[in-house]
């Protein structure tokens, strides 16, 4: 007969009479925001690792808990309210715990329910990762599936990844006015692979500006990790913080 944890550690530690499993999993939930608000790596890995022993659905720990807590800096620093530093800073407590999260989601067979694919990458040439980094776990926290190709992609391995992945956004990071060329470049391959149509096309990175996304016949650009977010909802139809 299966036991499950939750009721084994019950059996061995019961709760106070005035603490239910609810109570303790709200408290675990606000806790798991506040390691991410106050940038606690540490915190989180260790609230992670209580809601598999207690037996707390992982998928609404990482989207109720943690990603809810990262959209929050998010918006704050798209007001102003909160610096990049912040904003990278709670995306690592987020990951901190997101790591143990996921693999229990995937040891369980469960999955999150992504609201669209989204491939990601820096281009040819280029070798910065923090802003796409960023972005990266901010799409995720907004409940994208997100493939990262990483950092220095040539352009033809973009294309191939997008027939095989097939996203719904393609996102190109280029942070040097050296390298940006290659977003063009990547564009114009997939359209001469026939699969510019299928897919929308989302540039980010210092250099970048609205001119340059209608010069090289973009969808649209990312001045922010937390602009690019909100691009990237209204380019499925989805309403940005909604």
């Amino acid at each position: 007969m299966f036991i499950s944890r939750l009721t084994l550690y019950k059996m061995f530690y019961p709760y106070p009479k005035n603490v239910s499993l609810e109570m303790e999993q709200e408290r675990i939930l606000r806790e798991l925001g506040e390691a991410v608000i106050n940038f606690d790596d540490d915190l989180a890995r260790r609230l992670a690792r209580e809601v598999i022993d207690l037996g707390i659905d992982p998928v609404e720990a990482l989207e109720e808990g943690l990603a809810k807590a990262l959209r929050e800096v998010g918006d704050r620093f798209g007001s102003g309210e909160a610096f990049i530093t912040e904003l990278i800073a709670a995306a690592q407590a987020m990951e901190a715990g997101a790591e143990i999260l996921n693999e229990e989601i995937a040891r369980r067979g469960a999955t999150r329910k992504s609201i669209g694919r989204f491939l990601i990458g820096t281009v040819e040439g280029d070798i910065h990762s923090i802003g796409k980094n960023i972005v990266t776990t901010m799409l995720r926290a907004s409940g994208f599936e997100v493939v990262d190709l990483g950092v220095d992609v040539p352009t033809g391995v973009f294309v191939e990844k997008v027939r095989e992945f097939k996203p719904d956004i393609l996102g190109l990071s280029a942070l040097m006015t050296t390298t940006m060329t290659k977003q063009r470049e990547v564009i114009e391959a997939l359209r001469e692979s026939g699969l510019r149509q299928g897919v929308k096309v989302v540039v980010g990175g210092a250099p970048v500006t609205e001119e340059w996304v209608k010069e090289i016949g973009a969808d649209a650009c990312g001045l922010d990790a937390g602009i690019a977010v909100q691009v990237a909802l209204s380019l499925i139809g989805r309403e940005p913080n909604a």
